[in-house]
């Protein structure tokens, strides 16, 4: 069976809710509804079943600039990311995050785009090809 084509335009996404428009727009056509800005909501959305993807199926994500993602959702974006979480410490591991921001300013933390490419790599049916 061959794969679904689908594409991400990386020129768009400036900012992580830029990144869920752009998700949105791509995978979640004709539905009356959106995703959230959400790593778990991504994930969800990546085992099929609802949007443009249909379970498991093969799936080849074209993406295109995707430096300009990788850089959109870099250490600056995510250190604004986990500072705002910081706050949030009845929600949030406070001592967790304090480590990330730390190694983010050391050069050697898990970006937000990391963390995004983490969860595509979890479902083996998604192939991403940069273009």
């Amino acid at each position: 069976m061959e794969a679904r084509q689908f594409e991400i335009d990386g020129s768009v996404i400036t900012d992580i809710p830029a990144f869920y428009a752009e998700i949105n727009r791509v995978f979640m056509a004709g539905e009356s509804w959106q995703l959230a800005d959400s790593l778990d909501a991504l994930n969800d959305l990546l085992y099929g079943g609802y949007g443009t993807m249909q379970g498991a199926e093969k799936v080849t994500l074209r993406w295109k600039d995707m430096a300009a993602t990788r850089a959109a959702l870099g250490p600056e974006c995510t250190h604004a990311f986990l500072s705002g979480r910081l706050g949030q410490r009845t929600m949030f591991n406070g001592s967790t995050i304090a480590g990330q921001l730390t190694a983010l300013e050391q050069g050697r933390g898990t970006t937000y785009f990391d963390i995004v490419m983490e969860v595509f790599a979890d479902h083996p049916n998604i192939e991403i090809v940069p273009a």
